[in-house]
């Protein structure tokens, strides 16, 4: 939390530029309840029994892809977020150092069009949420017109708190965090009292690959996290622990993947039609007696709300480095009309939900991956950003390379792009390479992606190394320096 924050009130108005190191005042502790708020979503829950009814695993192997997938993916999303406190901005910001002014805009504009979906999942989930509850406590049965209330209602809601700032996102986690923790316990004590273990542990194991894929799937919600990690960084101190950024990011998602995954997948034996469900929550108020049904999706749609609330928090400086220059409260405005629009088209035309949802993340985590492989290749060798050369876009600028381009970025951004599409198999899209290999058969695509992007990256040549400017805002932080940790 910075000290103008504080004393701005509530409204967060600092951009993309880089914030100076007096208010820088931040803790690494403040990311544990940021990555808890980013998973208080009942889509894992869905995911959860997803594991059991589409890919036929057993309980124990439905146990090891929750444990893995948060590692993987949150220990990612805590690498890059070491980026944020070495250069004080945001993500995509940053990424102007690696790409170049004008390759920035490149993986940018995918990057954006991609949160635009993973935006409009979450409110379509929190407009199912919203329905489940009529139709339990007041028996109102869903139509199209009240669909679009609800989804415009939850839309309105996310604007809201995304639009007051990191101040307001990080407040509302953390009392979120409380509630939903609370109300886990109790429905994970129900389904110990009332679920039919036998029926449980009596399913039969599925493959390898379908236990690898299910990591995949279910970890693509923290890859699309990586790009936006420094954002929530860049009010740490230099002087941070890289271990505790780290150690954080994994330990917040891990304590609400884990449970949530497994407790999905128990209650999978009580929806054997999931996978072909129309919306993604129905099925709980079916599952859970009243009393918790009612409150913990009341809850959960609260932890729904702040997940889009720090995505379009994100996405407004997404859209400002893209070149909109306009405040981040206005670009966060164009995200919300977007997934207003991509939601209503999804609620009224789309049979299956889960099908929509799982062919979704599979691309999604493809195009997040390309830049992940070379932004994180490129932190193997820089340990300072040029806030001036950052905020400058003309020719003058530091980062301006060759028109505007790093060659190396962009050309290891896109082959791996190319390359993890090639892998990739979905509902709407299967690559010519993926069957018959390791990779398209085991779900590999997006770690493919990431390590062709990052090794291509590594050895091409590449701009010379470039000193800070004199004016620059940055002071470079020694290599090999020992972090010391503030927590």
């Amino acid at each position: 939390m910075s000290k103008t924050a504080e004393a701005e009130g509530a409204l967060e108005t600092r951009g993309i530029e880089q914030v100076p190191d007096a208010e820088r005042t931040g803790r690494t502790r403040e990311l544990f309840p940021t990555w808890v708020g980013a998973n208080i979503s009942v889509l894992l829950l869905t995911m959860g029994a997803s594991l059991v009814v589409a890919y036929h695993l057993a309980f124990w192997q439905a146990l090891v892809c929750a444990v893995a997938a948060p590692v993987v993916s949150y220990g990612l999303v805590g690498l890059i977020g070491i980026a944020g406190k070495r250069g004080g901005a945001p993500g995509m910001a940053l990424s102007r150092a690696v790409f170049g002014q004008r390759g920035n805009l490149l993986p940018g504009a995918l990057i954006w069009v991609a949160r635009w979906g993973w935006e409009t999942i979450n409110a379509v989930t929190g407009a199912y949420a919203m329905l489940t509850v009529l139709d339990i406590v007041f028996g109102l049965k869903a139509n199209s017109v009240l669909d679009m209330v609800m989804l415009l209602a939850f839309v309105v809601a996310t604007f809201a708190i995304s639009g007051l700032g990191i101040n307001a996102v990080q407040k509302c986690n953390k009392y979120a965090t409380y509630l939903f923790g609370l109300f886990s316990v109790l429905v994970l004590v129900y389904l110990v009292v009332d679920t039919d273990w036998s029926k449980v542990f009596s399913h039969s194991a599925g493959s390898t690959a379908a236990v690898i894929t299910g990591i995949g799937m279910i970890a693509a919600g923290g890859v699309s996290w990586i790009p936006t990690a420094p954002d929530f960084t860049r009010y740490l101190p230099r002087t941070a622990s890289s271990k505790a950024i780290v150690g954080t990011s994994v330990g917040g998602a891990g304590i609400v993947v884990l449970p949530m995954v497994l407790m999905g997948a128990v209650m999978a034996v009580s929806t054997p039609d999931l996978a072909s469900a129309s919306d993604p929550v129905s099925f709980l108020g079916e599952i859970l007696p009243t009393w918790i049904a009612v409150p913990y999706l009341l809850i959960a749609l609260i932890g729904m709300l702040l997940i889009n609330s720090m995505s379009m928090y994100s996405a407004g400086f997404t859209a400002q480095t893209l070149g909109f220059r306009i405040p981040r409260h206005w670009a966060v405005s164009v995200n919300a009309v977007i997934s207003l629009a991509f939601g209503g088209v999804l609620m009224l035309v789309a049979t299956s939900f889960m099908g929509s949802f799982i062919a979704f993340l599979s691309l999604l985590a493809v195009a997040f991956s390309a830049w992940v492989g070379v932004f994180g290749a490129d932190m193997l060798r820089r340990t300072e950003y040029d806030g001036r050369a950052m905020a400058d876009t003309t020719r003058t600028s530091a980062y301006w390379y060759k028109g505007g381009f790093s060659p190396a970025a962009v050309a290891s951004w896109a082959i791996g792009l190319v390359a993890g599409l090639m892998f990739t198999t979905s509902d709407w899209f299967t690559g010519p390479l993926a069957k018959n290999n390791v990779i398209g058969e085991y779900g590999l695509g997006w770690v493919a992606t990431i390590v062709i992007s990052g090794v291509l990256y590594l050895v091409l040549p590449k701009p010379a190394a470039l000193t800070p400017s004199a004016t620059g805002t940055t002071a470079a932080e020694p290599a090999g320096r020992t972090e010391s940790v503030r927590a």
